[in-house]
């Protein structure tokens, strides 16, 4: 399976990890339940005009508007059945390789959100060839990372090291490429990771906030 789109994959396990909770479910999207979530799944795609404002403040109104009238148009399955179904022909996500390279960070992210915000969660065991995946696209951390005043180097169990920022006090942070990821991209509380450096350092992260 080492040619599978992931984001597919996890496209449709989201999908289903969404069905399951229902609309009013918790997820560790702060604020958002799962019918918030869905709504933005689907204006990341279907509303160009709407997602500029997903990565620059200055249009986080808008787009916050279209994501509110976008989940109370339609009903909770409609919307996660939109999502599944995939981007629209003209959409780059459209192209697998777009979608490879932008989504499946994204979608696996999303789909821990919703599973590990209810009770009684565990890990997934994880097909190796995705846990590679991740920990090649895990480069991306530096942009979510880079203001930390800390030396972040990234351990996964065998050994291979990535140093997602430099300068500052040293710290690694040990775990599997998907905790890493989770970590990386602000969900620490749920992430099983485990830190080694100065004590500065781990104090630092252990405090700070950031989130994608």
């Amino acid at each position: 399976m080492g040619n599978e789109n992931w984001a597919r994959v996890e496209r449709h396990a989201l999908s289903d990890a969404l069905i399951d909770a229902g609309p009013d479910a918790p997820t560790l999207c702060q604020g958002w339940t799962t019918g918030d979530l869905a709504a933005h799944l689907v204006i990341r795609e279907h509303r160009p005009d709407a997602t500029p404002g997903i990565m620059i403040p200055l249009l986080a109104g808008h787009t916050e508007k279209v994501r509110l009238q976008t989940r109370d148009s339609m009903p909770f399955a409609e919307l996660v059945e939109r999502f599944r179904a995939g981007p629209p022909g003209w959409s780059p996500f459209a192209l697998s390789v777009v979608d490879a390279a932008a989504n499946t960070t994204e979608y696996f992210v999303h789909h821990e959100d919703v599973r590990r915000a209810r009770e009684g969660w565990e890990p997934r065991a994880l097909p190796t060839a995705l846990e590679e995946q991740l920990w090649r696209r895990l480069k991306t951390a530096r942009f979510a990372l880079r203001r930390l005043p800390v030396e972040i180097t990234f351990v996964d169990p065998g050994g291979r090291t990535q140093r997602v920022t430099k300068g500052g006090r040293l710290v690694r942070v040990h775990g599997r490429p998907s905790e890493l990821t989770l970590w990386a991209m602000g969900r620490k509380d749920a992430a099983q990771v485990e830190m080694t450096g100065e004590a500065e350092a781990i104090n630092v992260l252990n405090q700070g906030r950031w989130r994608v």
